[in-house]
């Protein structure tokens, strides 16, 4: 299990860019991204299973484009119960808070890529120890 993508934006309900590493926060999120802040999702997850899935599909996505801030390997996140901890990297920790999402709208995720995945298998977390994550940083699910 283990990272794969890293991904922040300035604006929320937008692709975000990918980046080799990211300054996460304690109760913030990952700095510089529009969805870091204090709330319950600081930090969102998807499966680059599911990213492949979609590709497979006949989409043009990649990491990224379903706003996820971190795309991993290995892990099935939405199978993990909401208050399960995670280790990311080194030092950081982060508590799952939501599992899936209700889109009230479609946002331009969904336009561009014709469907999206988030509101279905996106996980979403609270950091609880901050740190730096890195593409290639392993993943333990406490």
């Amino acid at each position: 299990m283990e990272i794969v993508s890293i991904a922040i934006s300035k604006k929320k309900g937008t692709r975000k860019a990918c980046v080799d590493s990211a300054n996460v926060i304690k109760d913030h999120g990952l700095e510089g991204d529009a969805h870091a802040g204090d709330w319950h999702r600081q930090v969102s997850f998807l499966s680059s299973e599911s990213i492949d899935i979609m590709v497979d599909k006949g989409l043009d996505v990649s990491f990224g484009d379903f706003a996820e801030n971190v795309a991993t390997t290995g892990i099935e996140w939405k199978s993990l119960p909401v208050g399960t901890r995670v280790k990311l990297g080194d030092a950081v920790l982060v508590e799952i808070t939501q599992i899936g999402k209700e889109c009230i709208r479609k946002c331009a995720i969904y336009y561009q890529a014709g469907d999206c995945i988030m509101p279905k298998e996106g996980v979403f977390a609270k950091v609880v120890a901050g740190g730096t994550i890195r593409c290639g940083d392993a993943i333990q699910v406490l």
